[in-house]
């Protein structure tokens, strides 16, 4: 196959990872899935929401593959070009990474229709082209793409291992929810996220801080933390890329005793707020019960279902 630095390239394999419903379901929250889907049930169309004789991508692809197959980094930028950042391309070639990212997925772009359905695409479509190792498959961005990334990570820990998040992440279980119970378990295992961002950016370090806080209520423990001296909000210079992607492919597994224990307190705490909202509902509190749900959608997410599905649909 061939390798190097490649513009304007047109992929053609879809993927049922890629599909709207699939995409509602371990993206959003129960509730928001519920209605995405209601609406989209009166559009004839599509469960695929993106085109891609209509898209363009660009990637990078080391001209030596390492004997277990490439490891492959999908990049969600800011910014709308699809552009592999040349500076990058060294380090690149040195650990045997793919790079691969798509045009129009900037920040204005849809999260889920365009952003999230991309980097599903590009990811099938290069594994499906060259000889990748599917346990080095790991999702990025910077910005406002990092977070996109984040999202990515926790909702298809079965495809990406592992999350680069440059300069932006998210706190889980208030901006980002839960994906289903299944998803989280897997992520909590097996998947890694690695946060790099300037010493002097100062928001983002804030941001950083409580998305890294708001893991532990989730179990996950396989974090990593690279501060960037001396830059402020700005794109990864090599050297500091590089010790990322090292620590990218650094898994830690948790302990299986703790691991248990968080899991059984962290059950233990969602089934009182839904034992909550269903004496709410049988004595007769519809309005205050629902309030609730909506909350526990929020905060839960997927890891609340079907239950509270149940509880919200009950009259």
């Amino acid at each position: 196959m061939a390798t190097g630095l490649f513009k304007d390239v047109v992929f053609s394999r879809y993927s049922d990872l890629s599909s709207s419903g699939e995409l509602a379901r371990r993206l959003m929250s129960p509730f928001d899935a519920l209605r995405m889907q209601a609406h989209a049930a009166a559009d004839a169309g599509g469960k695929q929401t993106i085109s891609l004789k209509q898209e363009r991508f660009a990637m990078y692809v080391p001209a030596k593959e390492p004997p277990g197959g490439y490891a492959l980094l999908v990049f969600v930028p800011p910014w709308d070009q699809a552009e592999v950042p040349s500076r990058w391309t060294r380090v690149l070639e040195r650990r045997g990474i793919i790079l691969v990212t798509a045009a129009n997925s900037g920040n204005d772009a849809n999260a889920f229709d365009r952003r999230a359905a991309l980097a599903l695409l590009a990811a099938t479509n290069v594994m499906a082209l060259y000889h990748v190792d599917p346990q080095r498959v790991y999702v990025g961005g910077f910005s406002g793409g990092s977070r996109i990334a984040m999202r990515l990570a926790l909702g298809y820990p079965d495809l990406f291992h592992g999350a680069l998040l440059d300069a932006g992440s998210d706190t889980v279980g208030r901006t980002i929810s839960p994906p289903p119970k299944p998803l989280l378990e897997q992520f909590q295992t097996s998947s890694r996220l690695v946060y790099l961002t300037g010493q002097q950016d100062s928001f983002h370090l804030d941001m950083d801080s409580h998305s890294r806080h708001s893991l532990a209520e989730w179990c996950i423990t396989d974090v990593q933390t690279i501060l960037m001296p001396w830059v402020s909000h700005e794109l990864a210079e090599p050297g500091a890329l590089e010790r990322a992607l090292i620590a990218l492919e650094q898994h830690h597994p948790p302990e299986a005793g703790k691991l248990e224990a968080c899991r059984a307190q962290l059950q233990q705490a969602l089934d009182a707020q839904l034992d909550q909202a269903q004496q709410w509902m049988q004595s007769g509190k519809t309005d205050e019960a629902l309030q609730w749900l909506r909350r526990i959608d929020t905060h839960y997410g997927g890891l609340a279902a079907p239950r509270s599905i149940e509880l919200a649909t009950q009259r």
